[in-house]
């Protein structure tokens, strides 16, 4: 037996904006509905869905996490955020859930000592691997535009956003993964497009250069908020190909990668609105690693106190 110091390990956060884990009905429920192989191998052939939680497989693990936190109301996305990157209760502390931006007491608490800035201050080589336009930019610089919560925290540690030229050179990833919606919707035409698959290998060729990786994915709650089927399916089968390109990259003793949410929205597209569903917290890697990361994981709190105990703690493998 010997020991093995998890500070040497590496942590892929994969966020996954607006994803709960629902009732088991293709009507409304895109993951009953999308082809998702890659998940389903993850998970020993079951869904994304409530009834599959938790779940314990050679490869993954199946959490699921209460995103209400003992607050009545609807999950928001403020709120819920800054929970996952400070591990404290924000919608106790504020006595309700806000959102969609941190409002200044939230920006606050992302301030003095986020999850991001704490694992600069321990030494850790931390990124955030999203790409962002120059009109994202432009919009913070004349104020027309608010920070979301990990953009923010991202400032807070000093971390630098990326931008369109590190796009260009391969060195992050539009929020979309394939840079389709750049150059169809912000019209970048120049814009270098990428298969899902491909998008899955730069995002292991990128977080293997850092301890820690951030890559935020908001289009799941946009597409639940249209209550679009036909596109929720879409964006979750690239999403499925894109971590089929990320596990057939990422060694099993390379660390862990967390994919997790702040509300539910797209698991129920029969409503607009957020959904009190909990979220799931999957987590891939070495078996040993995970059972350590899941240790007291029941809500929101818990994810940015798991993180850190992985970078200071020591697992014993066999």
């Amino acid at each position: 037996m010997k020991a093995h110091h998890t500070a040497g390990m590496k942590i892929l956060f994969i966020f996954m904006d607006g994803v709960g884990l629902g009732e088991d009905n293709a009507q409304i429920n895109p993951f009953s509905r999308a082809e998702l192989q890659t998940l389903s191998k993850l998970l020993d052939g079951r869904r994304l869905l409530a009834s599959s939680a938790p779940c314990h497989t050679p490869r993954a693990t199946l959490i699921a996490l209460d995103p209400c936190l003992g607050v009545k109301g609807m999950p928001q996305s403020a709120t819920g955020q800054t929970t996952l990157l400070t591990g404290k209760n924000l919608p106790a502390e504020l006595g309700y859930h806000y959102g969609p931006k941190p409002n200044a007491t939230l920006r606050e608490y992302l301030t003095n000592g986020n999850l991001l800035s704490q694992l600069v201050g321990m030494g850790k080589r931390v990124s955030f691997l999203n790409a962002y336009p120059p009109g994202y930019f432009h919009g913070i610089d004349s104020g027309k535009r608010l920070r979301a919560a990990f953009s923010f925290a991202a400032t807070c540690a000093g971390i630098k956003l990326r931008d369109h030229e590190d796009l260009f050179r391969g060195e992050a990833l539009s929020a979309d993964f394939t840079g389709e919606g750049w150059r169809n919707h912000l019209q970048m035409i120049d814009t270098p497009l990428l298969t899902p698959y491909q998008a899955g290998v730069r995002l292991h060729r990128l977080a293997s250069q850092y301890d820690f990786s951030l890559f935020e994915y908001w289009l799941s709650d946009y597409v639940g908020h249209r209550q679009d089927m036909e596109m929720a399916c879409k964006i979750l089968e690239e999403f499925d190909q894109v971590l089929q390109g990320l596990l057939d990259s990422w060694k099993p003793d390379e660390g862990l990668i967390l994919i997790t949410s702040d509300h539910g929205n797209l698991e129920d597209l029969s409503t607009r609105r957020h959904t009190i569903n909990p979220v799931p917290a999957l987590c891939i890697g070495d078996p040993r690693a995970r059972q350590m990361f899941c240790q007291n994981l029941y809500d929101l709190t818990g994810i940015a106190p798991a993180i850190l105990r992985m970078f200071s703690h020591v697992v014993e493998h066999f």
